[in-house]
């Protein structure tokens, strides 16, 4: 069996993690799938998504804080539209995830969440989910 669903994700600012976890187990529990693969995709070049800590806030504005540092917005890139910084980050964060299904639920570890990644917002932003199995 298999049960897809858009989510829609409206970013605050131009850099930021967004925990959407429980948005993303209200879908798998929806789907009635009991065992399986809950996958993950965003489809924009300037966004992305990660598993990360979900229990202290301060992990993800660190994780923002450390990429704008490394890879800064203005650093004399070629890309007229002026958010190569956006495109570069979302490559190392990724577009999709794969998520496993067990009892209903996903499989996560104690302190992780699963976190949308605006590199170039604010914005309205699509999540693909796609939830297989029996």
């Amino acid at each position: 069996m298999i049960a897809f669903e858009q989510l829609r994700v409206k970013t605050p600012k131009r850099e930021v993690l967004i925990n959407i976890t429980s948005d993303i187990n209200k879908i798998v529990r929806n789907s009635k799938i009991k065992e399986g693969v809950c996958r993950i995709f965003v489809p924009h070049t300037t966004a992305g998504i990660t598993i990360n800590e979900n229990a202290d806030p301060a992990v993800m504005e660190d994780i923002i804080n450390y990429l704008k540092k490394l890879i800064p917005q203005r650093a004399g890139f070629s890309h007229m539209e002026g958010n190569s910084d956006a495109h570069i980050k979302s490559s190392l964060t990724g577009p999709s995830l794969d998520v496993i299904i067990h009892n209903g639920g996903l499989v996560l570890g104690t302190w992780q969440g699963i976190m949308f990644a605006e590199y170039d917002g604010p914005r309205h932003r699509k999540v693909y989910v796609q939830v297989q199995g029996e």
